[in-house]
C-alpha cells in the first residue's frame, strides 16, 4: 500500500513523469508500459478503490512508464489456439509490448561475437580429446539448416510479453532428459497429447489462452554436481547427457563424443517436424480431445474428472455450431506449439546462430526458447 498525498515524480533511464494525485492508501501493481498515449479522463476500477488520471500527462516517443496502477482482471474467450486474439486486461491504457532495442555497449564491456562466450569460463561444458572431430562436427551443423526460424521466435516472444501482462497463461512440459534409444513417434505423440490436455483444462478454467512450449527437440545436455561417477570402486566421467555421451558405465559410452551433438541434430529435427505435423494437420483440433485421452484417462479417478470435462467441451462447441460459428476455422483446428531446451553445449549452439535476414538481428535456432539453470 502506498500514501499519496500531493505529487511524486517516477524516474528511469529514459525519462521522468509528474503525477498528480489526491487518493490516500491505495492498492498498486507495478506495470511496466512502452508508448503509453493518454487522450482523455482515464478511469480505472478495482475491487480496491478508483482512481483518476487528469490529461496533464504528457509522454515522449519510445519512452517507458513505470505505472503505479491497480490491475483489472482480463478476459478472454475459450479459444484453443494462440493464433486467436489475446484477451485484452480491462484497463483505459493501451499498451505496446515493443521494447526499445537495447545496444551491445549497455549489456557487456566487449562487442558481441558468435564465438564471444570463449573469451569467458562456462561451466558445465564438456572436454573433447580429438579437437579435429570436435571442429568436424561443428561444421555439419554449421552447414544444416536452421531448426526453428526467426518468425516463429518472434511469434513466441510476443506471447510471453502478453503473458507478463496477464493476458495469458504459460505451460512448460517435457522431459528431463531426451534420450536416443526412447526416441520414437508415440513417445514424441504422447508428450504432445498431454501438454494439449493440460492446455486446454487450463483454457477452459482460467479464460486465458495457453501458451505451449515443449522441453524437447534438442533437451538432451544434463548439468553435473560432479565430474566422475564411481560405482564398484571403477571411476568414470559422469554422464552428462546423450548429445555429450551415453549412459552406459563404460568407458567407450562414457567418452565425449563430438558426433553426438550431429546426432541430437538430427534427431531434433525429426522431433520439430513431427510435432509441427501435428500442431497444424488437424491432430490438435478442439472437437477430437476425447480422442486425446490415454490410459491414465480409463482407469483413474483424474481420468474420471478429465472425461466429465471433456463432456462439457462438447457441448459448447455443439452450441457453437448451432449458433453458426465454424468450429472448422483454424482457430479451432490448429495451435501454435513451441520447444525449448537448456542452453549448456554451447559448442552445439554457436553453428545454430543464424542472421535473421528481415531484422538483420542474430537468433539461436536450434530453439524457440533457450533457458539457463543454476548450475549452468
Amino acid at each position: 500500500r502506498i500514501s499519496i498525498e500531493k505529487s511524486f515524480r517516477c524516474s528511469n533511464r529514459f525519462h521522468k513523469i509528474h503525477i498528480k494525485h489526491q487518493r490516500e492508501a491505495i492498492s498498486y501493481k507495478t506495470c511496466f508500459f512502452y508508448n503509453i498515449p493518454l487522450k482523455a479522463l482515464e478511469h480505472f476500477d478495482n475491487k480496491f478503490s478508483r482512481i483518476k488520471i487528469k490529461n496533464s500527462m504528457k509522454f515522449t516517443g519510445l519512452a517507458s512508464l513505470m505505472a503505479l496502477m491497480a490491475g483489472g482482471e482480463s478476459v478472454s474467450a475459450f479459444v484453443p489456439s494462440s493464433r486467436s486474439s489475446f484477451g485484452k486486461v480491462k484497463t483505459a491504457l493501451s499498451m505496446v509490448s515493443t521494447s526499445p532495442p537495447v545496444t551491445a555497449s549497455s549489456t557487456s564491456e566487449e562487442e558481441w561475437s558468435p564465438d564471444s562466450w570463449r573469451k569467458k569460463t562456462p561451466f558445465q561444458m564438456p572436454v573433447y580429446e580429438d579437437q579435429e572431430e570436435l571442429q568436424e562436427a561443428v561444421e555439419k551443423i554449421r552447414k544444416s539448416s536452421p531448426l526453428v526460424f526467426a518468425g516463429e521466435v518472434r511469434n513466441l516472444q510476443d506471447q510471453l510479453a502478453k503473458c507478463t501482462m496477464g493476458e495469458g497463461f504459460l505451460l512448460i512440459g517435457g522431459d528431463c532428459a531426451e534420450s536416443f534409444d526412447e526416441f520414437n513417434i508415440l513417445h514424441v505423440r504422447d508428450t504432445f497429447r498431454v501438454i494439449l490436455q493440460m492446455a486446454l483444462v487450463l483454457t477452459f478454467g482460467s479464460a486465458l489462452p495457453v501458451v505451449k512450449v515443449g522441453r524437447m527437440a534438442g533437451q538432451f545436455a544434463k548439468p553435473r554436481s560432479e565430474p566422475d561417477e564411481t560405482i564398484d570402486g571403477v571411476s568414470l566421467p559422469s554422464y552428462r547427457g546423450d548429445i555429450i555421451n551415453l549412459e552406459e558405465f563404460s568407458s567407450s559410452a562414457r567418452k565425449n563424443n563430438p558426433e553426438n551433438m550431429v546426432r541430437a541434430y538430427h534427431q531434433s529435427a525429426q522431433t520439430l517436424n513431427i510435432l509441427r505435423a501435428f500442431s497444424t494437420g488437424g491432430y490438435a483440433d478442439i472437437s477430437r480431445l476425447q480422442a486425446w485421452n490415454l490410459d491414465f484417462v480409463e482407469n483413474t479417478e483424474e481420468g474420471s474428472r478429465y472425461r466429465k470435462f471433456a463432456t462439457k467441451v462438447d457441448e459448447s462447441l455443439r452450441f457453437m455450431k448451432a449458433i453458426g460459428v465454424d468450429t472448422t476455422s483454424p482457430q479451432f483446428q490448429q495451435t501454435d506449439f513451441f520447444t525449448a531446451h537448456e542452453c549448456l553445449l554451447l559448442e552445439y549452439e554457436e553453428p545454430l546462430l543464424r542472421v535473421d535476414s528481415t531484422t538483420g538481428q542474430w537468433y539461436d535456432t536450434s530453439a524457440h526458447l533457450l533457458w539457463v539453470g543454476e548450475r549452468t
